[in-house]
C-alpha cells in the first residue's frame, strides 16, 4: 500500500504541477483585486487538473515509457494501470468541484482544461504541433484562470501569451528528448515527422519568439524597468545556455534535463512579473 501511495505521488509529478499553480497565483496577483480565497481555490483546482492529466498521460503511454522513461511508476511496477486510471478520474472530479465554488466562468475553464488534456493523450499527442499547441494553450490558461478567479482577467492576458509561446517551444524540445521511443512506436510528433535537425530549428525559432513576446509588456509600458532587467540578466542567459547545449546534446536524458531547466527558467520570469508588474 505504501509503495502504491508513493507511486501515485510520483505519478502526479508534484514539481511539474508547481509551475501551473504558480501561474494561477501570478494571474490572480496582477489582477490586483486581492481575492486570494478564490485564487487559492483556483490554484488547488489547477494542481488537481495537472496531476490528473499526468496520471492519465502515463496510463496511456506505459509502453512508450518502458523505452523512454522506464523508471516511472507504471513501467517500473510501483502502480497498477487501474490505480493510475482511478487516481486520474478522482483528481479531475475534485478539480471541477473546486472550480464550481469560484464562478461559472472558472468552472468552464476547468471543464475545458480537463477535456483538452484527456483528448490530447488519446488523439492529439501523435500529431505534428497540434498536440504541442494544445498543451501550450492549457498552460496559457493557468494565469487567465487566476485572473478570472480574482475577478479581473485582462492583466493576465499578457502572461497567457508569453506562457503559450514558451511552453510550445519546450514541448518541441520534449519531442526531441522522446524521439527514440516515439520513433520505435511510430508516434507522429514534429521530431519524428520532420527529423530531429529540423525540429531543433523550430525549437530555436520558438525560443527566440518567446524572448520577444516576453519583453512586449515592458515595451508597451505595462511593467516597470526591473522586469526587463530580471528578464535580460536572469531569464535570457539560461535560454542561451539551453540553445547552445541543444546543438550539442543528442541523448534523450540529456535533452530531458534541458527541458526541465527551461521550466525552472520560467520561475525566474515569475519573479520578474512579481517585482515589475504595476499592480
Amino acid at each position: 500500500m505504501f509503495q502504491t501511495i508513493k507511486g501515485l505521488f510520483k505519478l502526479s509529478r508534484p514539481l511539474s504541477t508547481l509551475t501551473g499553480v504558480l501561474a494561477v497565483g501570478l494571474g490572480g496577483y496582477v489582477a490586483g483585486t486581492g481575492a486570494w480565497d478564490k485564487i487559492g481555490l483556483a490554484a488547488l483546482a489547477t494542481l488537481f487538473v495537472s496531476a490528473a492529466a499526468n496520471a492519465w498521460n502515463d496510463y496511456r503511454d506505459i509502453d512508450i515509457d518502458r523505452i523512454n522513461q522506464p523508471q516511472r511508476p507504471l513501467p517500473s511496477g510501483m502502480v497498477s494501470p487501474r490505480a493510475a486510471l482511478v487516481f486520474s478520474i478522482v483528481l479531475a472530479a475534485l478539480s471541477l468541484g473546486l472550480a464550481a465554488l469560484i464562478s461559472p466562468a472558472a468552472l468552464a475553464i476547468a471543464v475545458a482544461s480537463n477535456i483538452l488534456l484527456y483528448v490530447y493523450s488519446v488523439w492529439l499527442k501523435s500529431t505534428v504541433l497540434l498536440g504541442n499547441a494544445t498543451v501550450a494553450l492549457i498552460s496559457a490558461m493557468s494565469p487567465i484562470f487566476g485572473g478570472v478567479a480574482a475577478g479581473n482577467p485582462r492583466p493576465s492576458l499578457w502572461l497567457g501569451a508569453i506562457i503559450f509561446v514558451g511552453i510550445l517551444g519546450r514541448e518541441v524540445l520534449k519531442t526531441l528528448a522522446d524521439y527514440d521511443g516515439d520513433h520505435a512506436h511510430q508516434v507522429r510528433t514534429i521530431a519524428t515527422a520532420i527529423g530531429p535537425r529540423a525540429a531543433r530549428t523550430v525549437f530555436f525559432f520558438l525560443l527566440g519568439a518567446t524572448a520577444i513576446v516576453m519583453l512586449a509588456p515592458y515595451l508597451a509600458g505595462q511593467y516597470e524597468p526591473i522586469y526587463a532587467w530580471i528578464v535580460a540578466l536572469g531569464v535570457f542567459p539560461v535560454a542561451v545556455y539551453v540553445i547552445i547545449r541543444v546543438t550539442r546534446e543528442r541523448s534523450g536524458p540529456q535533452l530531458e534535463r534541458l527541458s526541465q531547466l527551461l521550466k525552472y527558467d520560467f520561475l525566474i520570469w515569475f519573479a520578474a512579473v512579481l517585482l515589475g508588474a504595476s499592480v
